[in-house]
Protein backbone atom coordinates (compact mmCIF):
# COMPACT_ATOMS: atom_id res chain seq x y z
CA UNK A 1 0.00 0.00 0.00
CA UNK A 2 1.34 3.47 -0.92
CA UNK A 3 2.87 5.07 0.99
CA UNK A 4 2.02 3.65 4.03
CA UNK A 5 2.82 -0.20 4.98
CA UNK A 6 0.77 -1.98 7.34
CA UNK A 7 2.10 -2.32 11.36
CA UNK A 8 1.60 -5.18 13.41
CA UNK A 9 -1.34 -3.04 15.29
CA UNK A 10 -3.43 -3.05 11.98
CA UNK A 11 -2.27 0.79 11.70
CA UNK A 12 -1.35 2.80 8.68
CA UNK A 13 1.43 4.97 8.61
CA UNK A 14 4.23 6.50 6.59
CA UNK A 15 7.21 3.78 6.32
CA UNK A 16 9.95 5.02 8.53
CA UNK A 17 12.23 5.47 4.95
CA UNK A 18 9.89 8.54 4.03
CA UNK A 19 10.89 10.16 7.96
CA UNK A 20 14.75 8.98 7.24
CA UNK A 21 14.72 10.55 3.85
CA UNK A 22 13.25 13.76 4.57
CA UNK A 23 15.51 14.61 7.75
CA UNK A 24 18.82 13.52 5.59
CA UNK A 25 17.95 16.10 3.35
CA UNK A 26 17.34 18.52 5.50
CA UNK A 27 21.04 17.98 6.85
CA UNK A 28 22.33 18.09 3.40
CA UNK A 29 20.37 21.35 2.68
CA UNK A 30 22.08 22.91 5.51
CA UNK A 31 25.64 22.28 4.41
CA UNK A 32 28.13 24.32 2.52
CA UNK A 33 28.35 24.19 -1.56
CA UNK A 34 29.83 21.35 -2.80
CA UNK A 35 29.91 19.99 0.95
CA UNK A 36 29.11 16.51 1.33
CA UNK A 37 28.09 13.55 4.17
CA UNK A 38 28.49 10.16 3.93
CA UNK A 39 25.57 7.99 4.33
CA UNK A 40 27.78 6.17 7.24
CA UNK A 41 27.79 10.27 8.99
CA UNK A 42 24.34 10.44 8.31
CA UNK A 43 22.97 7.40 9.55
CA UNK A 44 25.36 8.48 12.48
CA UNK A 45 24.09 11.77 13.07
CA UNK A 46 20.35 10.42 13.05
CA UNK A 47 21.04 7.02 15.11
CA UNK A 48 20.08 4.81 12.50
CA UNK A 49 20.94 1.88 10.28
CA UNK A 50 23.45 2.78 7.61
CA UNK A 51 22.66 -0.26 5.69
CA UNK A 52 19.12 0.55 5.11
CA UNK A 53 19.93 4.40 5.11
CA UNK A 54 22.03 3.89 2.31
CA UNK A 55 19.26 2.41 0.04
CA UNK A 56 16.96 5.09 0.08
CA UNK A 57 20.00 7.63 -0.26
CA UNK A 58 20.57 5.75 -3.74
CA UNK A 59 16.78 6.25 -4.46
CA UNK A 60 17.25 9.85 -3.61
CA UNK A 61 19.96 10.01 -5.56
CA UNK A 62 18.59 8.13 -8.74
CA UNK A 63 15.85 10.32 -9.08
CA UNK A 64 17.56 13.51 -8.92
CA UNK A 65 17.03 15.19 -5.03
CA UNK A 66 20.73 14.16 -4.00
CA UNK A 67 23.61 13.69 -5.78
CA UNK A 68 25.97 11.27 -4.95
CA UNK A 69 29.57 12.10 -5.41
CA UNK A 70 32.32 9.00 -5.62
CA UNK A 71 35.89 9.12 -3.87
CA UNK A 72 37.66 9.96 -0.37
CA UNK A 73 36.03 13.48 -0.03
CA UNK A 74 32.52 11.98 -1.68
CA UNK A 75 29.10 11.32 -0.14
CA UNK A 76 26.13 13.19 -0.90
CA UNK A 77 24.98 16.14 -1.11
CA UNK A 78 21.75 18.42 -2.81
CA UNK A 79 21.20 17.95 -6.38
CA UNK A 80 19.09 20.87 -6.65
CA UNK A 81 18.14 23.74 -3.99
CA UNK A 82 16.43 23.65 -0.97
CA UNK A 83 13.38 25.23 -2.10
CA UNK A 84 12.77 23.34 -5.35
CA UNK A 85 12.31 19.74 -3.19
CA UNK A 86 9.35 19.40 -1.78
CA UNK A 87 8.20 16.80 0.97
CA UNK A 88 6.13 14.99 -1.55
CA UNK A 89 9.44 14.75 -3.81
CA UNK A 90 10.61 12.98 -1.31
CA UNK A 91 7.65 10.40 -0.49
CA UNK A 92 7.20 9.72 -4.37
CA UNK A 93 10.82 8.98 -4.31
CA UNK A 94 10.87 6.05 -1.49
CA UNK A 95 7.37 5.14 -1.79
CA UNK A 96 6.50 5.40 -5.55
CA UNK A 97 3.71 6.62 -7.15
CA UNK A 98 1.08 3.85 -6.32
CA UNK A 99 -2.26 4.78 -5.23
CA UNK A 100 -2.54 4.44 -1.20
CA UNK A 101 -5.69 3.24 -1.36
CA UNK A 102 -6.83 0.20 -3.51
CA UNK A 103 -10.22 -0.41 -4.32
CA UNK A 104 -11.22 -3.97 -4.45
CA UNK A 105 -14.66 -3.62 -4.87
CA UNK A 106 -16.10 -5.74 -2.09
CA UNK A 107 -19.82 -4.22 -2.25
CA UNK A 108 -20.69 -6.33 -5.17
CA UNK A 109 -19.72 -9.66 -3.20
CA UNK A 110 -22.45 -10.00 -1.30
CA UNK A 111 -24.86 -12.90 -1.99
CA UNK A 112 -27.59 -12.13 -4.67
CA UNK A 113 -25.40 -8.49 -5.64
CA UNK A 114 -24.75 -8.56 -9.96
CA UNK A 115 -21.80 -6.31 -10.89
CA UNK A 116 -24.07 -4.20 -13.09
CA UNK A 117 -25.61 -2.99 -9.93
CA UNK A 118 -22.92 -0.51 -9.53
CA UNK A 119 -22.92 2.13 -12.72
CA UNK A 120 -21.31 4.74 -10.45
CA UNK A 121 -17.67 4.57 -8.46
CA UNK A 122 -17.80 3.12 -4.97
CA UNK A 123 -18.30 6.14 -2.98
CA UNK A 124 -15.66 4.79 -0.51
CA UNK A 125 -12.88 4.92 -3.50
CA UNK A 126 -14.23 8.02 -4.47
CA UNK A 127 -13.57 9.80 -0.39
CA UNK A 128 -10.53 8.27 -0.64
CA UNK A 129 -8.74 9.24 -3.97
CA UNK A 130 -10.36 12.59 -2.90
CA UNK A 131 -8.32 12.23 0.69
CA UNK A 132 -5.20 10.98 -1.23
CA UNK A 133 -4.93 13.97 -3.94
CA UNK A 134 -5.37 16.62 -0.64
CA UNK A 135 -2.94 15.27 1.32
CA UNK A 136 -0.65 15.03 -2.34
CA UNK A 137 -1.39 18.42 -3.21
CA UNK A 138 -0.56 19.83 0.45
CA UNK A 139 3.29 17.97 0.74
CA UNK A 140 3.76 19.36 -2.86
CA UNK A 141 3.46 22.55 -1.22
CA UNK A 142 6.04 22.17 1.44
CA UNK A 143 10.15 22.47 0.17
CA UNK A 144 12.75 21.62 2.18
CA UNK A 145 13.80 25.20 2.54
CA UNK A 146 9.91 25.59 4.73
CA UNK A 147 10.95 23.00 6.89
CA UNK A 148 14.62 24.65 7.82
CA UNK A 149 12.78 28.07 8.31
CA UNK A 150 10.71 26.44 10.58
CA UNK A 151 13.43 24.75 12.71
CA UNK A 152 14.10 26.35 16.53
CA UNK A 153 17.20 24.99 18.11
CA UNK A 154 18.89 26.21 21.32
CA UNK A 155 22.24 27.35 21.02
CA UNK A 156 23.50 24.58 22.49
CA UNK A 157 22.14 22.45 20.23
CA UNK A 158 23.23 24.67 17.13
CA UNK A 159 26.64 24.11 18.72
CA UNK A 160 26.40 20.65 19.19
CA UNK A 161 25.16 20.38 15.18
CA UNK A 162 27.93 22.77 14.19
CA UNK A 163 30.86 20.69 16.51
CA UNK A 164 29.64 16.81 14.93
CA UNK A 165 29.53 18.64 11.34
CA UNK A 166 33.01 20.06 11.37
CA UNK A 167 34.40 16.77 12.33
CA UNK A 168 31.81 14.83 9.32
CA UNK A 169 31.40 17.48 6.56
CA UNK A 170 33.88 16.76 3.21
CA UNK A 171 34.26 20.01 1.69
CA UNK A 172 35.44 20.19 -2.10
CA UNK A 173 38.98 20.39 -3.26
CA UNK A 174 39.79 24.01 -4.61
Amino acid sequence: MWPFKAMYTGSVKFSEGIEWAIHCVAVLAGLPEGATLSNAALAEYHGISESYLVKHLKVLARVGILDSVPGPRGGFRLERSADRITLYDIVEAIEGKEPMFQCEEIRGRFPGCPQQNFARPCEIHAAMLKAEMEWRKSLQGVTIRDIQQQVRVSEEQRQLREAWLQKHVRLPVR
